[in-house]
């Protein structure tokens, strides 16, 4: 008791080392998430843009990773190798890439080198290499690595799966988009984007560092004034689809790839969001000892592994899964997942595994929290998911003192996840 106790007390002294300001450009306070770490001389800076990710490939999937690809080419004056050789001769490194929900542009840098990220950065937004030489290697280079992914079944069944949860929506497309879309995608389509998702009214700005509060905002703000005041739009929410159904491709495979997955009637500020932690935690997060793979290796010897994770944000929410088997066990592997996870609903959990399970998550956090980038990422989630600064620290408490009955009550209430829809990969 007395080590959960002091791992929590540390725990929540590193956390409390971030803290929330604001940079204010054109009327807008946009949110800084500030670090300071005087233990190396590097400083890290990321321009988080909301609602500006994938999410927003409505018309041509693949648009927002492909605009980050095509910032990662450089300046239009420099070109992609004399960039990145300015970049590399002061040990700067400067990138973009896309999320489901935000598109990043991150700088890091030696210390003394930060006002010269702070440039070549701005040179950057301003001068980005729109070419046709940039737009068809990233044409090439990308529909390459698609064509490659048609072999990797783990990938094909993810793909299905997701078309099964969230029919007729972005969701239901590969972030990277498909070899077809790709080739359609323009240089207009690419300005267009980032003209409408790089402004000031999306960012959310993170730094960490060995550097002042006073210097980061004086010189990212710099950086802001280059961008077009914009507007922020509400990110959508796209729900699950409650219907169970299976779709099964065949191809050229020695082994069934089963992926599962169903809705989980949550919101990604839930205060019970704890309590699905641990839960999942249980059923097939946990590894070794988890009741997914109790029942599928341990007991069946149906797969290597067997895992199910829930995932929350703010546009979507639900439970997924997967494992491999030999082709002639497909089915009982099937089969087992249901049986298990209607077990698990019916049932709940016993009192070892959720004392186990607060051991881990307790005695493990430290880990999660090593790393200045570890921190700010842990704070920027709390803070864009509307959480206090010290909400992580809470939770923790909160699964400290979770009890049994409380678990098990919120466990047989999400009955949603019986309906599970499967994408299978077979021969």
């Amino acid at each position: 008791m007395k080590k959960i106790v002091f791992t929590l007390l540390i725990i929540g002294q590193i956390l409390m080392a971030a803290k929330i300001d604001s940079i204010e450009v054109e009327g807008i306070k946009v949110p800084l998430i500030f670090e300071k770490d005087t233990r190396l001389p590097l400083v890290n800076t990321q321009i988080v843009f909301t609602n500006s990710g994938s999410i927003t490939d409505k018309k041509i999937a693949g648009v927002a990773k492909f605009s980050a690809k095509i910032l990662n080419e450089g300046t239009k004056k420099l070109g992609s190798n004399g960039f990145a050789d300015k970049l590399e001769s002061r040990a700067i490194h400067i990138s973009a890439h896309s999320g489901t929900e935000t598109f990043v542009v991150e700088m890091s840098s030696l210390t003394d080198e930060f006002a010269n990220s702070v440039k070549y950065l701005s040179e950057l937004l301003q001068d980005p290499n729109y070419s046709d030489t940039a737009l068809s290697k990233v044409k090439t280079m990308t529909i390459g690595a698609l064509s490659k992914k048609e072999n990797d079944y783990d990938y094909v069944a993810s793909n299905e799966l997701k078309k099964l949860l969230f029919p007729n929506t972005p969701l239901a497309n590969p972030s990277a988009g498909t070899a077809k879309s790709v080739a359609t995608i323009t240089l207009q389509d690419v300005k267009g984007f980032v003209k409408k998702h790089l402004v000031i009214s999306r960012a959310i700005v993170v730094v960490g560092g060995d550097v002042d509060l006073a210097d980061v905002k004086k010189k990212v703000k710099k950086i802001l004034k280059l961008l077009p005041k914009g507007e922020s739009e509400p990110l959508p929410h796209y729900n699950t689809s409650a219907k169970a159904q299976t779709s099964i491709l065949k191809r050229d495979t020695k082994q069934a790839y089963i992926y599962f997955g169903s809705p989980y009637n949550m919101a990604v500020n839930d205060a019970d969001y704890y309590k699905a932690r641990v839960a999942t935690f249980i059923l097939g997060t946990g590894g070794f000892g988890s009741r997914l793979m109790e029942e599928i290796r341990v007991k069946r010897g149906l797969a290597y592994s067997a895992y199910a994770t829930v995932h929350v944000s703010k546009s979507s929410s639900y439970l997924t899964g997967y494992l491999q088997t030999k082709i002639d066990t497909m089915d009982e592997a099937k089969k087992t997942v249901k049986d298990v996870i209607a077990k698990f609903v019916k049932e709940g959990v016993t009192a070892d595994e959720l004392e186990q399970t607060k051991k881990f998550l307790l005695g493990s956090e430290p880990l999660r929290v090593e790393t200045m980038s570890q921190r700010l990422n842990r704070t920027f989630m709390d803070y864009y998911k509307g959480f206090a600064l010290n909400h992580s620290e809470v939770e923790l408490k909160k699964i400290k003192e979770l009890q049994l009955k409380d678990l098990n009550d919120f466990i047989k209430k999400h009955t949603e996840i019986l309906e599970q829809s499967f994408a299978i990969v077979t021969q």
